[in-house]
């Protein structure tokens, strides 16, 4: 499922940047070499990674 429109920015693409960047979307944006563009998807890319973080992963450091 697309989460960002604007960007192409999948769930999994989200998921996957949970684990890899700690930060909040717009951080997992960047390490995806994306910004947010009219910021609609940001609240639903925040619970996205708020979720998978849930699930036990730590990102790593910045």
């Amino acid at each position: 499922m697309y989460v960002c429109i604007c960007n192409a920015i999948r769930e999994s693409d989200l998921r996957r940047a949970a684990h890899d960047v700690s930060g909040d979307a717009e951080a997992c944006y960047a390490a995806l070499g994306k910004m947010p563009s009219c910021g609609s998807c940001l609240d639903e890319a925040e619970c996205i990674l708020q979720e998978e973080r849930e699930l036990g992963f730590v990102p790593a450091a910045a």
